[in-house]
């Protein structure tokens, strides 16, 4: 979009008692707004957000190029075969590291999800996404490490990221990359 373009958008009236800007993940722009809000009020929104708007949109189109450059959306094949070695590989990163923190886990799943890396129950079940399999290996025990140091700590406190670095010292730097690549690796589920 170039910045002197107009930015289009579709407004979707409804029940709602606040406004709100939205970029699909097709770079189109839709603005949520109250029935009884007028379209002055949306233009004045889209005007005030306009920068945000820029931004969010470019990185979106950027990551779908990056995708495609990337083999595009995986295949359900594709995707099996990332479960399968995701189901080989991770378990033992995860025995590796419950080792070294000195905590135990139940369960250790895999999925195929759109917005999470891992996650941790209370009960200690871990459950990872596949895609970690896309991703470097440091990447991969970032997130198992970062799984982990949950059964110790339930929080995202200060003392649970001193757990996590106690035990990945660099894992600030391979939680960038993730940050950084992660919407590129999730924009190729299918």
């Amino acid at each position: 979009m170039d910045e002197s373009e107009k930015i289009v958008y579709k407004v979707v009236r409804s029940r709602r008692k606040t406004f709100a800007v939205q970029v699909t993940e097709d770079g189109s722009v839709i603005v949520k707004a109250p029935f009884l809000s007028s379209d002055l009020q949306v233009r004045r929104l889209v005007e005030k957000k306009e920068n945000w708007i820029r931004r969010t949109r470019a990185r979106i189109l950027r990551n779908r190029s990056i995708a495609a450059k990337m083999g595009g959306k995986l295949s359900c094949e594709e995707l099996r075969d990332l479960k399968a070695g995701a189901r080989k590989l991770i378990p033992g990163r995860v025995e590796y590291y419950a080792n070294i923190i000195g905590v135990r886990y139940g369960k250790v799943t895999i999925r195929a999800q759109e917005s999470r890396w891992g996650s941790c129950s209370c009960l200690g079940n871990l459950s990872f996404n596949c895609l970690l399999m896309l991703a470097p290996p440091e990447v991969l025990d970032s997130v198992v490490v970062h799984e982990l140091c949950h059964i110790k700590q339930m929080n995202h406190s200060p003392r649970f990221y001193d757990e996590v670095r106690k035990a990945f010292p660099e894992y600030d730097r391979w939680q960038r990359w993730l940050k950084n690549n992660g919407p590129v690796l999730m924009a190729r589920l299918p």
